[in-house]
């Protein structure tokens, strides 16, 4: 079938087709700040000349640029990642290619706040809310893209690792500050790939909600501990930690399960000295404030570290003389119903994106698998690895430069 006929029948698809793919609304209702970058601000808030600016349902992150959106992108409120495997029999590179253009077409649409060609429901898209789309390549994709080629990530000792949160040929991180907007991008984009990949899971996720955390501020994870402090936040950093020279990066993710039961029971100073961290500030235990460098060489008055070699803070820093051993996390809570066995079933969608896992994930996770007092109230039972392509201009796909032919 030549590419016209394709996006011919693909339209008359959309146009009649009733949706069989499940993506439901995320368990969180709110919606988020808007991201620094972003075009709006929340409804009601005075410009620098007192003129109100757009509402934050209508605020839009750009679509296209060197790097795709939703990796600096300020972590907005929902996320649904949604992991494809391709159809039984295999895609080859040319479905791939039409898959990444019809995909692209209708991300771009959707995040300008405007319904796909051959949409029934143009009244779905009116609120983008820092809609963004990042789409991701498992090893099997990246061979038919003709990319480097990527590793999967590790096992490690303490894994628990589930088949149904396992490695997937394709990825799509959708997230946006109006949850409504997030499902209904979800559902659109499943229904439209069957003819070359079909969902294997979805993983949804969510931080604070609009008007409970201000720009810039580091989001807390179920634990109560800020998540992301150590973060590449200047463009000088994101290009030694998370950029490759094309503009692609690598993103790794990890479903970590969060025993909320029993961390509960733990008083406020164990839950600290796990961490390396004060709760309420996210301050190093030797002093001072958040972004300040923790002194690992202090003691207390018996002579013992005030931060435990053992705390995850301590485990988790670079190894000596490895700086480059740095990542950007952009981590997502779940809450789902409780399980049989316990009163929670609650953890972490913990996505981080870097330049080489090699060189930089598997290092600290090793260390973390090795010794770290966070592993007895955690558990890693999802692993997968994607490699995400460059950005767009106006009039090219997700991943033209490695696919045109």
């Amino acid at each position: 079938m030549t590419g016209f006929a394709t996006h011919i029948a693909r339209r008359k698809f959309l146009a009649g087709a009733s949706a069989t793919a499940a993506a439901g609304a995320l368990t969180a209702c709110s919606t988020a700040p808007v991201p620094s970058g972003a075009s709006g601000t929340p409804a009601g808030e005075e410009g620098s000349e007192g003129t109100v600016t757009p509402a934050l349902g209508e605020a839009t992150v750009d679509f296209d640029g060197v790097h795709q959106a939703g990796v600096v992108t300020p972590a907005q409120a929902h996320l649904n990642l949604v992991g494809f495997n391709f159809v039984e029999g295999g895609v080859d590179r040319e479905g791939l290619t039409r898959l990444m253009r019809s995909w692209t077409e209708d991300a771009r649409r959707l995040t300008g706040g405007a319904a796909p060609v051959g949409s029934l429901e143009p009244e779905m898209v009116r609120a983008p809310a820092n809609l963004t789309f990042t789409v991701g390549f498992g090893p099997r994709a990246v061979e038919l893209a003709g990319a480097a080629p990527l590793a999967e990530i590790p096992a490690f000792s303490r894994d628990q690792l589930e088949e149904k949160w396992g490695q997937t040929d394709l990825v799509l991180q959708i997230c946006g500050d109006d949850p409504l907007t997030v499902s209904h991008a979800t559902r659109h984009m499943v229904r439209t790939s069957p003819t070359y990949a079909t969902p294997t899971w979805m993983q949804q996720g969510f931080l604070h909600a609009s008007g409970t955390r201000r720009p810039g501020e580091t989001p807390r994870n179920l634990f109560g501990q800020l998540d992301g402090t150590v973060n590449p936040r200047t463009a000088g950093e994101q290009d030694e930690q998370v950029w490759r020279e094309d503009g692609s990066t690598v993103m790794v993710v990890r479903r970590i399960r969060m025993d909320m039961d029993e961390w509960e029971m733990l008083d406020r100073t164990s839950r600290e000295e796990s961490m390396g961290r004060t709760l309420d500030t996210g301050a190093p235990l030797s002093g001072g404030g958040e972004f300040d460098a923790p002194d690992y060489g202090a003691t207390d008055r018996y002579g013992l570290p005030v931060i435990d070699p053992a705390s995850h803070m301590a485990r988790a820093r670079p190894a000596e003389g490895h700086p480059e051993q740095r990542m950007l996390r952009r981590a997502y809570n779940y809450d789902l119903p409780p399980e049989a066995d316990g009163l929670s079933n609650s953890g972490l969608v913990f996505i981080c994106f870097q330049r080489d896992p090699d060189e930089q994930f598997t290092p600290v996770q090793q260390r973390l698998d090795d010794l770290d007092r966070l592993n007895t109230w955690i558990t890693h039972i999802g692993s997968a690895v994607y490699w995400i392509p460059p950005g767009t201009t106006e009039d090219a796909f997700w991943a033209q430069r490695f696919l045109a032919v």
